[in-house]
């Protein structure tokens, strides 16, 4: 990550406020699985990315979390974050991805706090009636493989970067956070499907962008929740073998090497790893996992997963 978060005290916060609150604003809430967090940028663009991405909070509802958007020469590109008012001042961030990714931390440390529900920076789908979900650190094919899952006759998508999660009954329930995906200018390069919705895509340029998938898949390609019964993980290690059953434990242990593939989390101490532990082993005491090695062209490795999610 090329970003630091920093706690502050009422204090520091209530001095920020004091500074930004003159700045023309725009201003949006989303609905993130109840929590509302309000943006504040500067920038037109960002504003419209949060419109299109998340789904809306009424201006009534009063904010339960906020992210403050500055630009400030003086400053690297960090976040600055109290935990009381769970108010995030991010300082220069040009790529809208990390801005979402905070927004969807924050309402993640909320509910997690409260025992509402837990999350995963990862994707899910249901895949006729079974839920299947992808996680990966950055840069091992998260994104191209979720996408190429989409592409199973009934497949539907619950989200492709960031879901909550309900253990009802021992059975963990995957819930979708987001309105529309944030996708790569290049998906149509490796899908020759998803040429369509490329072109209806207005990109950034990091070549990222909000997208509809039900433009080309149809209004009921996308469902709220799914029942989770595969979990895939990805790694990319030429040394390694193509694919690896694992338990609960070994699951565990490739999370936590890998920083629970989520750079984005506002709090790291040694409470939050606990929490964060005792849910991630329920969660995998409950699945069929497969650790699946993406050195191979992205044909092979998606027959490799798709041969464990449609036994």
């Amino acid at each position: 990550m090329s970003y630091r978060v920093t706690l502050i005290d009422m204090e520091r916060t209530h001095e920020l406020y004091d500074r930004y609150t003159p700045l023309p604003f725009y201003s949006s809430k989303a609905d993130i699985y109840g929590i509302c967090v309000k943006l504040y940028t500067t920038d037109k663009s960002v504003l419209d990315s949060w419109s299109d991405n998340f789904y809306s909070m009424s201006s009534n509802v009063r904010s339960h979390a906020k992210v403050i958007c500055v630009d400030d020469p003086e400053m690297g590109m960090e976040v600055l974050y109290n935990i009381e008012t769970r108010s995030a001042f991010l300082y220069n961030f040009d790529y809208y991805g990390w801005i979402k990714s905070i927004a969807l931390a924050i309402a993640s440390d909320i509910l997690e706090d409260s025992r509402t529900a837990n999350h995963v920076h990862g994707a899910a789908f249901d895949i006729k009636g079974h839920g299947v979900t992808l996680i990966a650190p950055s840069r091992t094919g998260k994104t191209t493989h979720s996408w190429g899952l989409l592409r199973v006759d009934g497949a539907r998508l619950i989200t492709d970067d960031w879901y909550f999660v309900k253990n009802e009954k021992g059975t963990p329930l995957a819930i979708c956070s987001e309105r529309n995906c944030y996708i790569d200018a290049d998906i149509g390069d490796v899908w020759e499907e998803y040429r369509s919705l490329v072109g209806r895509t207005r990109f950034d340029e990091k070549g990222r962008g909000i997208a509809n998938i039900r433009w080309i898949t149809g209004p009921g390609s996308v469902i709220p929740m799914t029942t989770i019964r595969h979990v895939i993980m990805l790694r990319r290690d030429p040394n390694a073998c193509s694919v690896e059953t694992l338990d609960a434990d070994g699951a565990w242990e490739y999370m936590r090497t890998n920083d629970l593939c989520n750079p984005h989390q506002m709090i790291r101490n040694e409470m939050k790893m606990k929490m964060r532990e005792e849910f991630f082993r329920k969660f995998f005491s409950n699945s069929e996992i497969t650790l699946v090695n993406t050195t191979g062209t992205p044909g092979e490795t998606q027959r490799i997963i798709r041969n464990k999610v449609l036994k």
